[in-house]
C-alpha cells in the first residue's frame, strides 16, 4: 500500500491539488460548471459534436413543426440529445484512454472501437426514429 498516494492509502480523502468539496446549492452551481466547461471543451476539440450541434440546431425547428404532437416532437428532439450525449461519452473514453498514453495497446483500440460503435448505433436510432415517426 506504501507505493499508491495517500489520499488512496487513507481511503478517499482529498486528493492533493484538489478542492474541497462543496454542499448545497455551491455543488450544484459547481457542478453546472463542470458540465458547461465539458460542453465547451468538446466543441471545441470534437468536430462530431460541432457537426451533431448543428444538426440539432437545425432539425429542433423541423422536429417541432413536424410533430403532430408533444410526444412525436419529444422523440424527434430527445434523440438528436441522445446522440450528443453518446458523443460527449466517447470523446470521455477517447480522452481517459490517449491520457494512458500513445503506446499501441489492443484494450486502448478496443475501448475507442466501441465508443465509435456506440455513436454509430446512436446514428442509426436517429434515423430510425425520424423515419418511423415522419412516415
Amino acid at each position: 500500500m506504501k507505493d499508491l498516494p495517500e489520499h488512496v492509502q487513507t481511503g478517499g480523502a482529498q486528493a492533493p491539488g484538489v478542492p474541497p468539496k462543496r454542499r448545497g446549492i455551491a455543488r450544484l452551481i459547481a457542478a453546472a460548471g463542470y458540465s458547461f466547461a465539458g460542453l465547451r471543451s468538446a466543441f471545441a476539440s470534437e468536430e462530431a459534436f460541432r457537426l451533431e450541434v448543428v444538426v440539432f440546431v437545425l432539425f429542433t425547428p423541423v422536429a417541432l413543426y413536424l410533430g403532430e404532437n408533444g410526444v412525436e416532437r419529444a422523440l424527434l428532439i430527445g434523440v438528436l440529445l441522445l446522440l450528443m450525449i453518446i458523443e460527449l461519452l466517447n470523446t470521455a473514453v477517447e480522452a481517459v484512454v490517449d491520457r494512458i498514453g500513445n503506446d499501441y495497446h489492443e484494450l486502448s483500440k478496443q475501448a475507442k472501437d466501441v465508443g465509435s460503435a456506440a455513436v454509430f448505433l446512436g446514428m442509426v436510432l436517429v434515423a430510425l426514429v425520424w423515419g418511423l415517426v415522419l412516415l
